[in-house]
């Protein structure tokens, strides 16, 4: 490796860190109170934008909504955060969210995203699995732009539904393959 390379790579990581402080991370530590309280207001900016979502949420088996992930990686990346299953709109359980990744990357982003369970099975899915592997298991589509439109209560029966809210950041490109959603009992 030559000299100029780890200097870029070393001025890379710091740059990264730096802007690591400019988003606040998700406490690993975060009451039940404040989770609710940052479900709530990401729900309300997710029915604001995105009218497919709030049609979904009538007729979803439960609303599983993570508010707050960051996601930063340089060559090797992660992301992680907590979130609320919500049923009937109360919330029925706590969860945390967390994934690594290598390859080409390079930046931090933070993001929120919401899984719309359509059909209990999905559901008992959630609560029996332990530790579910997002892409092992129930069939997940990402609602983008084009989805919404033709997405309605009839053609959504089953499935998960996932919508990514709120990015902002300098990383390229959202995912969910790999990502474990694994229960958590905060205070």
């Amino acid at each position: 490796m030559s000299p100029s390379f780890r200097s870029l790579s070393a001025a890379i990581i710091v740059g990264l860190f730096a802007l690591l402080g400019a988003f606040p991370c998700p406490s690993s530590a975060a009451s039940k109170a404040q989770i609710d309280r940052d479900v709530d207001k990401a729900l309300q900016e997710l029915y604001a934008s995105s009218p497919a979502a709030k049609v979904l949420a009538s007729e979803a088996k439960g609303i599983l909504v993570f508010p707050s992930i960051v996601k930063a990686g340089f060559v090797v990346g992660a992301q992680g955060g907590n979130g609320a299953l919500r049923r009937h709109g109360r919330t029925a359980g706590y969860y945390n969210t967390a994934s690594a990744s290598y390859g080409l990357q390079a930046g931090i982003q933070k993001f929120g995203y919401a899984l719309f369970f359509m059909s209990d099975s999905d559901l008992r899915y959630l609560n029996k699995s332990g530790g579910w592997e997002i892409g092992v298991g129930p069939s997940i589509v990402v609602v983008d732009a084009g989805v919404a439109k033709a997405l309605t209560t009839t053609t959504a029966r089953k499935g998960v539904y996932a919508f990514f809210f709120s990015q902002k950041g300098l990383m390229a490109g959202l995912g969910l393959q790999g990502t474990k959603i694994t229960r958590i009992h905060p205070d």
